[in-house]
């Protein structure tokens, strides 16, 4: 099993910048791939970002291109979501997600509970 905890979300506005975090837990090392996916009210969740354990492997959205990079240190079991210049389309919860399949886009086998970041116009 692995536990995912987010952290890092909150208010901001248009513009600012945030820092989402997530701790991995458990047994870590079969973990293939991390991801970064988010959920607006009355919308499907989607794909922000992905890595592989290597780095090797790495995809971002169109929509946060230029705007949102992500790193991890591993030896913490940590994964960062750097998230600038952001807009009030960018609202959403945002969830950090474990893969153990080299599959960038998914499917993922752990999630974690979420952190809520709102973007003021």
């Amino acid at each position: 099993q692995v536990q995912l905890v987010e952290s890092g979300g909150g208010l901001v506005q248009a513009g600012g910048s945030l820092r989402l975090s997530c701790a991995a837990s458990g047994r870590t090392l079969s973990i293939k791939i991390m991801g970064w996916f988010r959920q607006a009210p009355g919308r499907e969740r989607e794909f922000v970002a992905a890595f592989s354990r290597s780095g090797s492997l790495t995809d971002l959205a169109d929509s946060v291109k230029g705007r949102f990079t992500f790193s991890r240190d591993t030896a913490k079991n940590m994964v960062y979501l750097q998230m600038n210049s952001l807009k009030p389309e960018d609202t959403a919860v945002y969830y950090c997600a474990a893969s153990l399949r080299l599959l960038l886009r998914g499917p993922y086998d752990y999630w974690g509970q979420g952190t809520q970041v709102t973007v003021s116009s």
